[in-house]
């Protein structure tokens, strides 16, 4: 049975999922490729949804934004930034349910360490070569601290995990 909160999450999920595909759509050019900011979208939503949620707005989504725009390495996305994801959604709202923010905080630094990790080799393999991989590894770090930081920042500063949760809680 579907119930209220059920479909207030997938609503939550589908609309950052269309950030996701949005933000994918457009980059800043940057030597060796581009960076994206999608990774924003992807970290604020795996802090606030569950793992299952965060792996459609970070693997789908981006699976999607690449396909639509650029499809040459959809499928490194969908399991780079899917486990990335995964990972946040676990460490804030499962390993450290009681302590969120510690858990959001430790979560996004192992999720951008796997989002650096997963691309540079998805990068070597797609492309064949390591170099080219290597010469974005700086802007992939950027990117991941860039949203890591972002989501943080979002979801604790800007208050948007009480927002989220008193959405969900229908007060």
């Amino acid at each position: 049975m579907i119930t209220d909160t059920t479909t207030k999450k997938l609503t939550f999920a589908a609309i950052f999922m269309a950030l996701t595909i949005a933000l994918s759509s457009f980059s800043i050019p940057v030597p060796g490729g581009h960076l994206y900011l999608c990774d924003v979208s992807i970290c604020t939503a795996a802090i606030l949804l569950d793992p299952v949620y965060a792996f459609i707005v970070g693997g789908i989504g981006s699976f999607l934004g690449d396909f639509f725009f650029y499809p040459a390495p959809m499928f490194v996305s969908l399991f780079t930034h899917g486990i990335q994801a995964v990972v946040i959604s676990l460490f804030a709202n499962k390993i450290f349910h009681k302590n969120h923010k510690v858990g959001a905080i430790i979560g996004v630094t192992t999720g951008a360490v796997i989002m650096v990790i997963g691309y540079t080799l998805g990068r070597a393999y797609i492309y064949s070569t390591p170099e080219y991989a290597m010469l974005k590894l700086p802007f992939e770090i950027l990117q991941a601290v860039i949203g890591a930081v972002a989501g943080i920042v979002l979801c604790f500063p800007c208050n948007l995990r009480k927002i989220y949760n008193k959405m969900l809680s229908n007060e």
